[in-house]
């Protein structure tokens, strides 16, 4: 009778009980010195690939692969990854335990890690052998004899092998501009030391330098053009790189302590105080590591990219910076900002793209895990031409049915003004001359850790809709379906976890319900009428927004031209403008509940004008420069009006009675004044206003300009 056949995970089973049996094995001969120190570190590496591989196959294995009907296999797959981890934490500190210490200038730090991995060990010991209790201690002496020749192996500064799976080319230039930082160039060669989840990299070039280098200026290989390896082999080496991370950062702790003590003159005496800050960036984790070493998160989800640019590098990538004027190269003129002399009126400029264009879903969009709880569906977008943005990052969120998690819904139909944040109708601006010139949508979600009540954002996917043909033509105005791939934009090949299905779909049928697994993004570009385009042309020359804030936006430019081309003594001349408005405006693209709030309040004045002050160009402004003041303004220095803070239901609602219980009073206050300017809104003593800040009226050209 043939042997009955074991499913894939009682294979995963056996898998873990035989690299259980090895580390107990390693367990055993460490104390006793059983083999040269060298040797046992080879096993304890070979354990760690063996174990994160078992790891990696398990959390594929879904119930639907059994061979027959397994009782409790979710309880058992968990168990099974619950010792899988134990036994990864303990070959790691059996790893540090072989491998030689680290510098003496860091023995505070390692006397604290010594002392959490005893607790480590103590607590594996008491879980599976008892009986290994007494040869921690011995441990430390045995290491220390073996200390110097390792030391001596290490110190020549070697340049990284070509077959190195740690080796990886730089993509394009980069020049530090922190301690710490490594400039590198395009082509050059470097070897991998240690990957943080921060995206910064310590890296070691041929000539024996280190220092951070972010990731995205890299490609796994020894070649710029290498583009057709195979997969097999990217996952081999991705394993190779994961598995290799703890053997590195040892071997950067010794070097390190070479570069102290022996390369002085290289370092400029700078050396201790710029790896302090690497081992700091070093030993940060975010609750993102966390989940994804607890499988909590679908593969192909990373930290967002685009959230990282718009929380850690200022006002760059937001509206707000791309809303005001662009000086020249000389800067003694404005590169985007002139007026028409014969009509007073912004001069119209016409960019190299210009196109409206509408989100209208996300399709099979996998939900995080268990143990988290998400605030916030999203869309991040951006003018992007493969390597760099080139324009703000605009956000739209997303709506959803609990019935139907995957699916992601935007421009949701309500009563009244849709809000800003949920409006999927945008505009692109971008005025770069680039052959790849696109739009990035990177998909993500902002959740909390029920656990622990960290936040974070993840990207669940990407995609990229490229805006002209091969012959440089504007793509047509239709609906498009874009794929959205995993990893980040500067990843290829990296898929959304979707569902598994026995080997390889052969038959179109199967193809067609294959397809319509994988996540989609659907899109439609579309014209926009006369009106649109021209107070369109009137904006900066790379902007992304709301296609319902045109008008408002407009009007800010004109008052921007008026007060920087028609009312400035000379154009030399960079004197601090008074302006509330010029000055607070920007604030409102990134809070786009009080920029809904200026669009409420606008509308209505608009609406009770007639066709021939719609026409004068003076009564606008000087409306809304009216409007302005006794809203927004009013609300952006009132002290019940808590913080802006993103993806925070509580502050959200908050601010909403605010903002909404805030303009109905002002709307019962104008209609009972007599004096058209309203002063007493800002005399009233029954409303509450910040300590004053010249800043609120004065608008600062040389500062805020790009």
């Amino acid at each position: 009778m043939a042997p009955k056949r074991k499913g894939p995970l009682q294979l995963v089973q056996r898998e873990v009980e035989d690299i259980k049996k090895k580390v107990d094995s390693l367990v055993k001969d460490v104390p006793t010195q059983r083999g040269s120190t060298a040797e046992l570190l080879q096993r304890c590496q070979e354990l760690q690939i063996s174990a994160e591989k078992t790891l990696k196959t398990l959390h594929k294995l879904t119930k639907a692969d059994e061979l027959a009907p397994v009782g409790n296999y979710d309880q058992r797959k968990q168990e099974e990854e619950r010792k899988l981890q134990n036994i990864m934490d303990h070959l790691s500190t059996l790893f540090q335990k072989l491998s030689p210490p680290g510098p003496s200038t860091a023995s505070g730090d390692a006397s604290k890690d010594d002392t959490e991995e005893e607790d480590e060990d103590d607590d594996y010991d008491d879980d599976d052998d008892d009986d290994d209790d007494d040869d921690d201690d011995d441990d430390d002496d045995n290491d220390t004899g073996d200390v110097d020749n390792s030391v001596d192996e290490k110190k020549a500064v070697k340049p990284p092998s070509q077959s190195d799976p740690r080796v990886y080319t730089v993509l394009s230039d980069f020049k530090g501009d922190q301690d710490g930082d490594l400039s590198v160039q395009r082509g050059e060669v470097l070897r991998i030391i240690r990957k943080t989840a921060d995206g910064w990299w310590l890296a070691q070039d041929t000539k024996g330098n280190r220092g951070l280098v972010p990731k995205t200026f890299l490609k796994i290989g020894s070649g710029v053009s290498d583009d057709d390896d195979d997969d097999d082999s990217d996952e081999k080496d991705s394993a190779a790189d994961d598995n290799n991370e703890d053997e590195s950062e040892e071997e950067e702790e010794e070097n390190d302590g070479d570069d102290v003590t022996g390369n002085t003159e290289k370092t400029s005496g700078a050396s201790h105080s710029n790896w302090s800050t690497v081992r700091k960036a070093l030993s940060e984790i975010d609750a993102t590591d966390v989940l994804s070493a607890m499988g909590a998160i679908p593969s192909g989800f990373r930290p967002s990219t685009l959230n990282k640019l718009l929380t850690e590098e200022g006002v760059t990538y937001r509206g707000s910076h791309y809303i005001q004027p662009e000086l020249s190269e000389s800067q003694l003129s404005f590169r985007d900002l002139f007026l028409d002399p014969d009509t007073g009126k912004v001069r119209a400029r016409q960019v190299r793209i210009s196109i409206c264009f509408t989100l209208w879903s996300c399709r099979m969009i996998p939900p995080p895990g268990v143990g988290v709880q998400v605030l916030s569906r999203h869309i991040h977008l951006c003018a992007f031409d493969g390597t760099q943005v080139l324009s703000n990052i605009h956000t739209v969120r997303a709506t959803y049915n609990s019935k139907s998690p995957k699916s992601w819904n935007f421009s949701p139909r309500m009563t009244g003004i849709l809000p800003t944040l949920l409006d999927g109708d945008c505009f692109l601006r971008c005025n770069s001359a680039s052959p790849d010139l696109g739009i990035l949508f990177e998909v993500g979600v902002t959740f909390i850790r029920n656990s622990t009540g960290e936040r974070g954002d993840l990207s669940c996917g990407w995609a990229f809709l490229k805006l002209t043909d091969d012959t440089g033509h504007l793509i047509p105005n239709r609906t498009y379906e874009l794929p959205v791939n995993g990893g980040t934009p500067y990843e290829k090949d990296v898929t959304v976890e979707a569902p598994v299905t026995r080997g390889s779909p052969t038959g179109v049928f199967q193809q067609m319900l294959q397809s319509r697994r994988q996540p989609k993004l659907i899109i439609k570009l579309k014209s926009a009428n006369s009106h649109i385009r021209t107070q369109l042309s009137l904006l900066p020359d790379n902007l992304l927004h709301c296609l319902s804030c045109v008008d408002l936006l407009a009007l800010h430019r004109q008052l921007l031209a008026d007060a920087l081309l028609m009312d400035r003594p000379t154009m030399q001349n960079a004197d601090l403008i008074c302006s509330p408005v010029l000055s607070t405006f920007p604030v409102l693209l990134d809070q786009l509940d009080l920029m809904d709030a200026l669009r409420n309040a606008w509308m209505d004045v608009l609406n009770n004008m007639s066709r021939a002050q719609k026409r004068d160009p003076s009564h606008l402004k000087e409306e809304f420069t009216k409007v302005y003041l006794s809203s927004v303004y009013f609300l952006l220095h009132t002290p019940s009006l808590p913080s802006y803070r993103w993806a925070d239901p509580s502050t959200e609602m908050q601010r909403a009675r605010v903002i909404y219980s805030t303009l109905d009073a002002l709307k019962q206050t104008q209609h009972t004044s007599s004096s058209s300017e309203n002063p007493q809104v800002f005399l009233d003593p029954n409303n509450e206003h910040l300590a004053f800040d010249i800043t609120e009226l004065t608008f600062d050209l040389l500062s805020v300009a790009r």
